[in-house]
């Protein structure tokens, strides 16, 4: 996958198949959605028409999260998204959750940049530097998702997940270490 800023072009042919412009390959929503976690804004483009198709995608590919268990959306959010739609409130919607997601990364990002900045008081408590990675962590696995976010600002790779396991791993050793270090105590 190329590291670039304008979006990924996907094409759908009239199979409904995808193809990856970039590596000439057939792409499956898993991996548009693979694509977008790692930071890559995606276009999918309907090679007959012209007509753009994302947003139905990008919904298909958030309902399926939602069937798999993984549920972000409560029902109630849902509902009054089912309701903007027949009244006159569809012109903020979009505005309002864009700003909501714009703060919720900028909060978190500001977090992880406050947790590398901390005092030399706390630094000096024992397992703060564990505990400040793996909150670190915690940030990257729940915002990795969100285009734009990582803790260190540069653009996530594909290596970024690999990495981010073998951290997390390090942390949970780091964890338990501190347990057994508490329970003797």
């Amino acid at each position: 996958m190329a590291e670039t800023d304008k979006p990924l072009l996907i094409k759908r042919y009239a199979s409904r198949r995808l193809y990856n412009t970039e590596t000439s390959d057939y792409v499956t929503l898993d991996d548009i959605s693979g694509f977008i976690r790692l930071g890559r804004e995606v276009q999918i483009i309907d090679l007959k028409s012209g007509d753009d198709l994302t947003r139905q995608y990008l919904l298909q590919i958030v309902a399926e999260q939602e069937n798999k268990g993984q549920s972000v959306l409560p029902t109630n959010v849902l509902n009054d998204l089912v309701r903007s739609y027949t009244t006159g409130v569809t012109s903020i919607v979009p505005q309002f959750l864009a700003s909501s997601f714009d703060m919720l990364r900028d909060s978190q990002s500001k977090m992880v940049e406050n947790m590398t900045k901390v005092p030399n008081s706390m630094a000096s408590v024992p397992g703060f530097d564990a505990m400040r990675k793996q909150q670190e962590t915690f940030l990257k696995s729940i915002m990795g998702g969100a285009a734009g976010w990582t803790a260190s600002a540069e653009k996530p790779t594909e290596s970024a997940e690999t990495s981010a396991a073998a951290e997390l791993r390090e942390i949970k050793a780091q964890l338990a270490d501190l347990q057994k270090k508490l329970s003797k105590l």
